[in-house]
């Protein structure tokens, strides 16, 4: 290589390192706001991530003591009192209700459920849950009941064989021995069932003189 091509490579590098020093001179300021962002982001990420486990346990630890109180309506009110967000809110939602049911106060637990089912903050399969829940309640009006589980019961619906099931069972207190059967039948056939349902079905189709071996009917 010539010396002249020697001092040509040397200027060119020369200008391309005052070049980079002044894009950095001018854009370095972006660099750093894109640094600092990753990391900030990041660290509140684990701070969000810390304080919603830390609420949790905090729920957790107030259920615990709850449920550790003398008497059911004890149990009751203290659960009642816990304040909780999200998937903590349901769960406590629905300890309180079956703890207002066990001390007989159905009409709280009637309303503890009512409230979870319109709660837009929580999952939709809590809501779901909570809406079996208030259906199957002992109730006089079985006209009412029988309409929430149909509407439970609807293909697609999340716990649509539990609701079937509740159908059968409320056929069966109704007196309606035929109808009990056939529910129970396209229970212990469907597709989707578990195979504790599809016993218990079974069960109680042999238990009213049906035959499990027998086609369901078409709906």
């Amino acid at each position: 290589m010539s010396d002249s091509d020697s001092f040509i490579n040397e200027v060119t590098d020369e200008v391309r390192r005052d070049a980079l020093y002044g894009y950095l001179r001018r854009y370095g300021w972006i660099a750093v706001l894109v640094v600092v962002g990753l990391v900030g982001g990041a660290a509140y990420n684990e701070y969000t991530k810390a304080r919603t486990q830390s609420a949790a346990q905090a729920v957790g630890d107030q259920m615990l003591d709850a449920l550790s109180a003398d008497g059911a309506e004890d149990r009751a009110a203290a659960l009642a009192a816990i304040d909780a967000v999200g998937p903590s809110a349901a769960v406590a939602a629905l300890l309180t209700a079956a703890t207002q049911q066990d001390a007989g106060q159905i009409e709280a637990a009637a309303q503890t459920l009512g409230g979870l089912v319109v709660n837009a903050d929580v999952p939709e399969i809590y809501r779901d849950l909570a809406a079996l829940k208030a259906a199957m309640l002992p109730s006089e009006d079985t006209a009412a009941r029988m309409a929430a589980l149909e509407m439970l019961a609807q293909p697609g619906a999340s716990f649509a064989l539990i609701a079937r099931e509740q159908i059968g069972l409320m056929q069966v207190e109704a007196g309606d021995t035929d109808g009990a059967i056939a529910t129970m039948r396209l229970i212990s056939e469907d597709a989707g069932v578990t195979r504790g349902l599809r016993d218990r079905a079974q069960t109680l189709i042999v238990a009213l003189g049906g035959d499990i071996t027998a086609p369901a009917p078409a709906e």
